[in-house]
């Protein structure tokens, strides 16, 4: 039997009143139903769970499955093409990408098992000079061109998706097509023939390159990959190139929205920047609380329920879509108090911003390192960095799986 919702059940995604806050509904949703149905842009219903210690249920209960193909999975995109509608290369090209790392149990440790060694905090750690050659060098080059500029294009895209770029070894010339076709590929109004093709595009560069790993391997990550699963004979040769596409998409596109929010959020609190400025050890804290207060990826996990599962004394139904919403978990009064108030002295490292649990963000730790390192020399080289446009007056991402801000225009 199809689940339907009530009619009564809002719809999801939720309009954001304020630009740099969650959808207000959350809080009342986390006072009065903190596990309450709503509507799906494809018309389909979801289960939406909102404080903090539920959300975690949801994200490490086995009986919640993490399958992007489970026919109850609740995707976010308006156009959803189902199996019959989808041609077979089409649903083979979208399931190496979508179930990189969206399966359970053994298969999922095993397939983490292949990329973990490289993401661990000593081996990121090591990462360190380079992602800071990599700021100074898109900040010096930002310094020497147009003063107004737009930071996204200066930094925010630049540097997460070379430090990515650059740990695959994925040539130069290409990464800007990476960025082109990514945009689409997270877009909800992006049509399912255009995500498709976006899906298509992708592949198949990433196929050449792994094919020349396997060929004549290096030691960039990709070609680790390639030796690792050789050795542990995991993946067939299309799944590696759709882990290395996942590796790929995911390790840019929360970072650079984060860094073009995260600005946004310390010039828009002078005190908290000044804070920041006074201290550049600070710059860590402040990249958990920038992390919570803004959680650009919403969903802390998209998942589908296996069985009948009780979360917070109400049943959610076998075969139901459950979202737990990271905007709203991480502005959860129990564990941060005056969530609205951007303290970059918290202890925010209890938010939900990379996920809980078996399926939690994998390069969490590269993420922080870029983040701790941008705000960090962002401020102490750029001291007069402002915005020349209210922060109100932007253009947000407001149809994206990932939020964010489409430009950022600055002066110093």
């Amino acid at each position: 039997m199809t689940e339907t919702a009530t009619s009564t059940a809002p719809a999801y995604p939720m309009a954001r009143r304020c630009p740099l806050h969650p959808p207000a509904e959350y809080a009342e949703m986390r006072e009065r139903e903190p596990v309450r149905q709503a509507v799906l842009p494809s018309g389909r219903p979801v289960w939406l769970v909102t404080r903090h210690h539920l959300a975690r249920q949801v994200l490490t209960d086995p009986r919640i499955s993490a399958d992007r193909f489970h026919p109850g999975f609740p995707h976010l995109f308006r156009n959803v093409a189902s199996a019959r509608q989808m041609s077979e290369q089409a649903r083979y090209s979208s399931s190496l990408i979508g179930r990189a790392f969206a399966v359970d149990g053994p298969e999922h440790v095993a397939r983490k098992r292949l990329v973990v060694p490289d993401f661990t905090v000593r081996r990121v750690q090591e990462l360190r000079p380079g992602v800071q050659r990599v700021v100074d060098d898109c900040l010096d080059r930002m310094l020497a061109g147009d003063n107004p500029t737009d930071l996204v294009q200066a930094l925010s895209l630049p540097v997460p998706s070379q430090v990515i770029s650059e740990l695959l070894a994925v040539p130069l010339e290409d990464r800007p097509f990476f960025l082109d076709r990514t945009r689409v590929m997270v877009d909800h109004a992006s049509t399912v023939e255009q995500r498709r093709q976006a899906n298509l595009d992708v592949l198949g560069k990433l196929d050449a390159l792994v094919t020349a790993r396997e060929a004549e391997p290096g030691e960039d990550l990709l070609s680790k990959l390639v030796r690792r699963n050789a050795e542990a004979g995991t993946l067939e040769h299309d799944e590696v190139v759709g882990m290395a596409a996942f590796l790929l998409i995911s390790g840019f596109e929360t970072t650079a929205n984060m860094i073009s929010m995260g600005t946004i959020g310390l010039l828009e609190n002078p005190d908290q920047l000044a804070l920041l400025r006074e201290d550049p050890a600070r710059a860590a804290g402040a990249v958990e609380e920038l992390l919570r207060y803004f959680s650009v990826s919403d969903p802390a996990g998209s998942r589908v329920a296996l069985e009948d599962v009780a979360i917070g004394g109400t049943v959610i139904p076998a075969g139901s879509g459950v979202i737990a919403l990271a905007g709203a978990a991480n502005w959860d009064e129990r564990v941060f108090p005056e969530p609205e108030r951007l303290d970059i002295t918290r202890d925010a490292r209890a938010h939900l911003a990379f996920g809980h649990g078996a399926h939690q963000c994998i390069g969490l730790h590269l993420a922080r390192l870029e983040l701790e390192v941008v705000f960090g020399t962002l401020f102490r080289r750029v001291p007069t960095l402002r915005l020349t446009t209210p922060a109100e007056d932007l253009r947000y991402k407001e149809h994206a799986n990932i939020y964010g801000v489409f430009e950022v225009p600055v002066a110093w």
